[in-house]
């Protein structure tokens, strides 16, 4: 773009000089035409000066008949161009004429119709009484002391224009008109002797115009230059034409001036295509090659340690360099994060490991003192204890063997947590076999969670198996279920079947009150739990069975209790 105005100035001066030839030519071609028509001038000019002469003369000689055409015969005799001489008077009486043979009294009444006109004239005639020779007539009025007397008639062969205009320039297109239109004379007297006209102007425009030059197409289709020059003043005109290209370098030819106007764009165009190629070789190439690099890093490809750019400029190999930096940096940052990531999670492991191992030891030890001990009811309490401590080993022994640790699969780890503690064919207090099932679909959460969802599950589980019966068929089930009702939400569904004589059978105060108004120490770990999920527990009795759904959303909210 910085050198588009340098090559606009350029095409503006290459007009300039194109415009400037032109102009020479014309001047050339003026000088050309005013040259070779002088001869045909000289012709003309000479007969005018005769005819002036012998107008001058007139008055005294024309009184003496034998006198008079002596004069025009000396006249025709000295000088190789006239043909014919003669003196009209005005009445249009051919007072006296030059001795011709072939001339005969009755062949001169074509040049007597125009007698009465007092200006000088030059007009191309076909005179009869002269064989039929085409001639030009020069025409001068003389007076006799102030009075018109007649007119003097001199005739030239148009053959003499024609010889001279044919020697005069060979190179050039020659024509004589007369300000009338009509042509005077042309290089070759033929029937297409107007061939060298132009073709979309006529003559009496260029006579008006008198002296110009101009280009255009001439009758036989060739473009030319043309020139007008008046050679006897608002009478005769001379034009010549000429092909631009024969100009002898005044004017350069059609294609030399294209290539001139041309040349400067081409090779504006040139530069863009170097510059671009250029800018290619040296930058663009290089800072495509840069991008790739970084999609490649982007990507994840780290091993770029020896990528290197083909025979850059020192700025984008210092770009390339610092790129290569960075990424060095950026990988070993990496590296000792992913090294402290592991770190850490071997870590967690272990901590998961050690808690699960120190919670099954704790199992061990109440199992220990269930065996020794003789208390009914202490062997209860202590297995609802132990129950809850291996739902706690269980979550960290999941944890312990999970491949991420972020996120919790629900439905494994509570399947784990039931095959501990409610074991198929388990047998309730009554003695009945309780079918256990469970539907839980692929759901995750995150670790925070699981701990009282565990918890949950665990004391729900065990309420259930303790306070489950048969039904009117004669058999004990348990249903445990977790779904997801839609994306944001869960519920842990535990429903087992219920006796009919629930109330009969177990008429301990205790147990009927834990197991209807939830004071018992079930029920309040259930309510806790269940707010910890940020969720509302729901229960239903019906005569056949038992009913507990907790609804919890799947986002974790941090949950502060106001008490312990």
């Amino acid at each position: 773009m910085a050198i588009l105005p340098l090559g606009l100035i350029s095409v503006y001066q290459t007009y300039n000089v194109l415009d400037e030839r032109r102009a020479l030519s014309g001047l050339a071609l003026l000088e050309q035409t005013q040259q070779a028509a002088a001869g045909g001038r000289e012709i003309i000019g000479a007969a005018i000066s005769s005819a002036e002469t012998l107008a001058a003369l007139m008055p005294v000689v024309q009184r003496s008949d034998g006198t008079c055409r002596q004069v025009m015969d000396r006249l025709v005799d000295a000088s190789n161009l006239s043909v014919f001489a003669g003196f009209v008077d005005g009445d249009g009486v051919l007072v006296c004429a030059s001795t011709d043979d072939r001339t005969t009294p009755g062949e001169t009444s074509s040049i007597l119709s125009d007698s009465n006109r007092l200006t000088r004239k030059v007009e191309m005639r076909s005179l009869e009484f002269l064989g039929g020779v085409a001639t030009v007539t020069v025409s001068v009025p003389a007076f006799d002391g102030g009075r018109f007397a007649g007119t003097v008639w001199i005739a030239v062969p148009v053959t003499a224009l024609n010889t001279a205009l044919t020697t005069a320039a060979p190179e050039l297109d020659l024509a004589l008109f007369q300000d009338q239109g009509e042509i005077v004379a042309t290089e070759s007297f033929a029937e297409d002797r107007r061939s060298v006209l132009p073709e979309n102007r006529t003559l009496e425009e260029l006579a008006a115009r008198e002296r110009d030059t101009f280009r255009d197409t001439n009758r036989k289709g060739e473009i030319r230059d043309f020139a007008v020059v008046p050679i006897v003043e608002g009478r005769v005109f001379a034009m010549g034409s000429w092909l631009p290209q024969h100009l002898g370098g005044l004017v350069m030819p059609i294609y030399e001036e294209a290539m001139a106007l041309y040349f400067p764009l081409l090779m504006w165009i040139i530069t863009i295509g170097v510059a671009y190629i250029g800018v290619h070789r040296l930058v663009i190439r290089h800072v495509r090659r840069l991008r790739t690099w970084m999609h490649l890093y982007a990507s994840g490809r780290g091993d770029l340690e020896n990528a290197r750019l083909d025979n850059a400029p020192e700025e984008l190999e210092v770009v390339a360099e610092s790129f290569r930096a960075m990424t060095r940096r950026l990988s070993e940052l990496d590296r000792h994060r992913e090294e402290d990531l592991q770190e850490k999670r071997v870590l967690l492991r272990e901590i998961h490991h050690r808690v699960k191992n120190n919670l099954q030891l704790i199992s061990s030890m109440m199992n220990m003192q269930m065996r020794a001990t003789n208390s009914p009811e202490a062997k209860r309490l202590l297995h609802r204890v132990r129950d809850r401590v291996m739902a706690l080993s269980a979550i960290h022994r999941y944890l312990y063997l999970a491949r991420k640790l972020s996120r919790v699969r629900a439905d494994e780890l509570l399947d784990e947590i039931i095959q501990q503690l409610v074991v198929v064919g388990t047998v309730d207090e009554l003695g009945h076999r309780i079918n256990v099932t469970t539907e839980l679909e692929p759901i995750e959460i995150s670790p925070d969670q699981s701990v009282p969802l565990s918890l949950l599950a665990t004391e729900a589980a065990t309420n259930a198996v303790k306070h489950c019966g048969a039904s009117g068929d004669g058999t004990a089930w348990l249903n445990i279920a977790l779904t997801a009702p839609d994306d944001a939400t869960m519920c842990l569904s535990v429903v087992n079947s219920r006796a009919p004589n629930y109330e009969a059978a177990h008429d301990d105060a205790a147990q009927q009150e834990e197991r209807s108004d939830g004071s018992g120490l079930g029920s309040r770990l259930i309510q806790s739990f269940a707010e910890q999920l940020n969720g509302t527990l729901e229960t239903e009795t019906l005569p056949n069975r038992y009913e507990l759904h907790v609804v919890f959303p799947r986002a974790w909210h941090d949950y502060s209790p106001d008490t312990d």
